[in-house]
């Protein structure tokens, strides 16, 4: 027993020594923070470009200067086409500003676009979030290696860069910056025309990962908004927390070298192209690439207001009210909440994270109380792709259904079975990513901001509002049909015992999570009461 009790101590003593060394070699690690002085040139956005293709066809389009034209892209076919078309058509510039850039068959073929475009003297400025990029170093590098191309990392891990454990445990005494991401997706063109929303740079965004792509949202938008987002970029371009990717990366190849790589990996004969836009989308527009090259643009004209947060965001953290500062009076958060709060007959939201929180549980109540009316779409459990949000959003089920709003759930297997309204999901889950939102059919928000604490506290965000009737009305068709097709209807049991039941196709109505394992429903309830619902 004795000897027993010692081999343990021995053992213990150990496991105590191994600890400390871990301990001492991660503060170590963690002490070596970002680089402390680099070559940051400041630049900005270049005049509006006056001619080009692009330049006519959007001056054609615009009657009045001072307006702005919007088409929404909610094909992902329609949504890569459009990209590639005004890098295509672009003359002086194209400024990217990404959350995530995949090196992958997407990243690969709108990287080419974009060099291509530089290749013709025209001046690149990409700026990406840092945190997935532990696979993109050799490609980003490669990009940065060409003439005329600036790559910028916001915000950077600068340490332990193989994969994203690695990298936080190189900076542990650094997690409140790191905790902070840029989420803010944008791709202009010659100051003129844009691309925003909510899709990322990668396969799953377009409709091309074998496992699981998102149903989401972009708008292309041209004339005077596109000034403001160029200002908006540049707050981010020129921030402290945007470093040259030299400046945190290393290779073993030269530039040539790197040169060479990049032209072998994103050779189009090495590519599988992009699939074919069809004719029109779910809206009847055709595809950018047709409408620059064959004219006219159809866009809906309409005034428009663009939003985005501070990048002081990510040095700041705020446990008080959320008007703190002229800043936050330009956060896409508050002027999304100013909006809603202002509604007088409706409100539809689209979002794939959705935790209210006391505040926007309080806007649905003095809504609900005004007797108007709102309409939630989010992910089923067997939708979503995160699923410790789904636990803090579980919480809001039946409050939300008490107070009268409609809540709607993706259902993956009806997206499969209506592929041809959202696209050809094939064996591939179906996930809801847009964000978006329509206020008294006149309003539409659309951007990069979730209903959730982390778009809230944590991320920086891009929003646009379009004020038009005519875009509001096409929004709401799409909602309508991702309701009616893809989704199930939450109600409360009329039992009065709370219980959720989920209406399906043909009034079916189902008494547990739709679609869901046994294991994914246990696992749910596991993580229930230990998710801390502000760190989400």
């Amino acid at each position: 027993m004795n000897n027993g009790r010692r081999l343990w101590a021995r053992r213990d003593a150990q496991g105590w020594r191994l600890a400390l060394v871990l301990v001492v070699v991660s503060l170590l690690c963690a002490c070596a923070g970002l680089p402390p002085t680099i070559s940051r040139d400041n630049s900005f956005a270049l005049p509006p470009a006056d001619t080009g293709p692009l330049a006519q066809r959007v001056r054609a389009a615009l009657a009045d200067p001072s307006h702005s034209g919007f088409q929404l892209l909610p094909t992902p076919e329609f949504a890569l086409d459009a990209r590639g078309a005004i890098s295509r058509h672009a003359q002086q510039s194209l400024d990217l500003q990404y959350y995530e850039f995949h090196d992958d068959t997407t990243g690969r073929y709108l990287a080419r676009q974009v060099v291509d475009a530089a290749r013709r003297g025209v001046r690149v400025r990409l700026l990406l979030d840092d945190l997935n990029t532990s696979d993109e170093d050799e490609l980003l590098l490669a990009i940065a290696a060409h003439p005329n191309v600036q790559v910028r990392l916001f915000n950077p891990f600068p340490h332990g860069r193989s994969n994203l454990y690695t990298r936080y445990a190189a900076s542990l005494m650094d997690f409140g910056r790191l905790n902070h991401r840029m989420h803010n997706k944008l791709f202009i063109a010659d100051g003129i025309a844009a691309v925003a929303g909510g899709r990322n740079i990668g396969d799953e965004y377009f409709l091309r990962h074998k496992g699981a792509n998102f149903i989401d949202l972009d708008v292309f938008a041209v004339g005077k908004i596109v000034t403001r987002m160029e200002q908006l970029f540049d707050d981010y371009w020129n921030s402290p927390y945007s470093f040259p990717v030299n400046s945190i990366l290393g290779s073993d190849r030269d530039q040539a070298s790197l040169i060479r790589w990049f032209d072998d990996v994103t050779a189009p004969s090495t590519l599988p192209p992009p699939a074919t836009a069809p004719d029109a989308d779910l809206l009847g527009h055709a595809p950018v690439s047709i409408q620059l090259e064959q004219g006219p643009l159809r866009l809906a004209i309409a005034q428009a207001d663009a939003f985005a947060d501070s990048p002081q965001k990510v040095r700041r953290s705020r446990a008080g009210p959320w008007l703190e500062s002229s800043e936050e009076l330009d956060s896409v958060l508050y002027n999304v909440r100013r909006q809603v709060r202002q509604a007088r007959e409706e409100v539809s939201e689209t979002t794939p994270y959705l935790v209210p929180g006391s505040e926007g549980m309080e806007s649905m109540r003095l809504l609900r109380e005004r007797g108007v009316r709102f309409s939630i779409v989010t992910n089923s459990l067997a939708a979503t792709d995160e699923l410790a949000v789904f636990t803090a959003y579980r919480r809001y089920r039946q409050p939300m259904l008490a107070l009268g709003v409609e809540l709607y759930e993706l259902s993956p297997g009806r997206v499969q079975h209506n592929g041809e309204r959202f696209g050809k999901f094939g064996d591939s889950i179906g996930r809801l990513h847009a964000k978006c939102a329509v206020i008294d059919r006149r309003t539409v928000f659309v951007g990069s901001m979730n209903f959730d604490p982390r778009s809230d506290k944590h991320n920086t965000e891009l929003g646009l509002f379009i004020y038009s009737g005519e875009v509001a009305n096409q929004l709401l068709k799409l909602m309508d049909i991702v309701k009616a097709e893809g989704s199930y209807r939450l109600q409360l049991a009329t039992d009065g015992s709370g219980r959720i039941e989920w209406e399906s196709t043909g009034g079916q109505v189902l008494t547990t999570e739709p679609e869901s394992t046994p294991w994914r429903i246990l696992l749910l309830n596991l993580l229930t009461p230990f998710t801390p619902e502000d760190l989400l």
